[in-house]
C-alpha cells in the first residue's frame, strides 16, 4: 500500500515545483523492416498528452501501442510525422521520460534500494549535480512512495509480483519524471495484486502529477485508472475513439456510467456481444 507524506515527487530536484510533461503526436507513422519490406505499425497517430493528464492507449494485442511508447520514450525516430515533449523535439532517452515494462526487469544481484538507486548513479556520472545524501534522499522518498522501506535490503527474488512491479515504479519515480509511460505493467500480475496495484499508481499519479501514459488490453483498467482513453485499431495502429472519464477517484467498478462507457469502448473494437 502506499504510505507517507513524501513531497519529493513533487518538485524538481532544485526544488521547483514540477508539473507533468506536455506531449505532442503529430501525424506519426512508423513500420518495421522485416525481410526486405516494411510492416507497418502505426498510421498517421496524432494525440497530445496534457500536463499531468492520465491517458489510457487501449487496443489489440500488436497494433503498435507498445511502439508508440518506445517512440515517446526517444528509444525509437517515427519513420514519418514528429513527436516532442514541451514543445522540444524528442531526440533521444531522457529521465524526465521513464518508460516501465510489463516485466520489472530488476537486477537479481541488487538489492531493492541498489536497484532504484541505479538511475540517480547514472545521472550523478554524468552531470556531478546532486550530492551524496541529496541522492540517498530521493532514493529514500522513491521507496516510502511506494511502500517498499521496509524491504530496502530486500532481494528481487525475495518480492511478490506487485512487490517487484512497485519496486520498478519507484526506480522511475526517483528521476522525478515529467512523464511516465508504462508497458501493460500489470498485466503479469493476479487479479487481486493487479486491482490494488492500479489503486496505486492512480495514488501516486494523484500525488506527483506527473504525466502518464499507461498501455493496456483491459478495458475496465483503462477506464478505472485514465482521463482519457485512446481506442486504435488492428496494426497498422489508427486512432478510432477517445472516451473521457471525468468520474471522480476512487472510482467504482460497478458504477453504471462506467459500465456504459466500457459498452461503448467494446463496441469500437467490434466486441458489442
Amino acid at each position: 500500500m502506499v504510505t507517507g507524506n513524501v513531497a519529493y515527487a513533487n518538485a524538481s530536484p532544485d526544488g521547483a515545483a514540477r508539473t507533468g510533461a506536455r506531449i505532442d503526436i503529430r501525424h506519426v507513422s512508423h513500420g518495421f523492416a522485416l525481410r526486405g519490406n516494411t510492416l507497418p505499425v502505426l498510421d498517421d497517430v496524432s494525440l497530445t498528452v496534457q500536463p499531468g493528464e492520465f491517458v489510457a492507449l487501449l487496443g489489440p494485442s500488436g497494433c503498435g501501442k507498445s511502439t508508440l511508447l518506445r517512440l515517446v520514450a526517444g528509444l525509437d525516430t517515427p519513420r514519418a510525422g514528429t513527436v516532442a515533449a514541451d514543445g522540444a523535439a524528442i531526440a533521444g532517452p531522457d529521465p524526465s521520460r521513464v518508460l516501465v515494462f510489463q516485466d520489472p526487469t530488476l537486477f537479481p544481484w541488487r538489492t531493492v534500494r541498489e536497484n532504484v538507486a541505479i538511475g540517480p548513479q547514472a545521472q550523478g556520472r554524468r552531470r556531478g549535480a546532486a550530492t551524496a545524501a541529496q541522492v540517498q534522499a530521493r532514493i529514500d522518498a522513491a521507496l516510502e512512495l511506494v511502500g517498499l522501506t521496509q524491504f530496502a535490503k530486500a532481494w528481487p527474488h525475495q518480492l511478490s509480483g506487485g512487490m517487484a512491479q512497485r519496486a520498478a515504479l519507484a526506480r522511475g519515480l526517483v528521476n522525478d519524471p515529467a512523464l511516465l509511460a508504462l508497458d501493460e505493467p500489470f498485466g503479469k500480475l493476479d487479479s487481486l495484486t493487479r486491482i490494488r496495484m492500479q489503486g496505486e499508481l492512480v495514488a501516486l499519479w494523484q500525488r506527483a502529477r506527473f504525466s502518464v501514459l499507461f498501455v493496456t488490453h483491459d478495458v475496465e483498467e483503462a477506464l478505472v485508472m485514465a482521463n482519457r482513453v485512446i481506442v486504435f485499431s488492428g496494426r497498422p495502429a489508427r486512432i478510432i475513439a477517445e472516451v473521457r472519464n471525468d468520474a471522480p477517484y476512487p472510482r467504482h467498478r460497478d458504477d453504471p456510467a462506467l459500465v456504459e462507457l466500457r459498452r461503448d469502448v467494446l463496441a469500437q473494437l467490434g466486441l458489442e456481444a
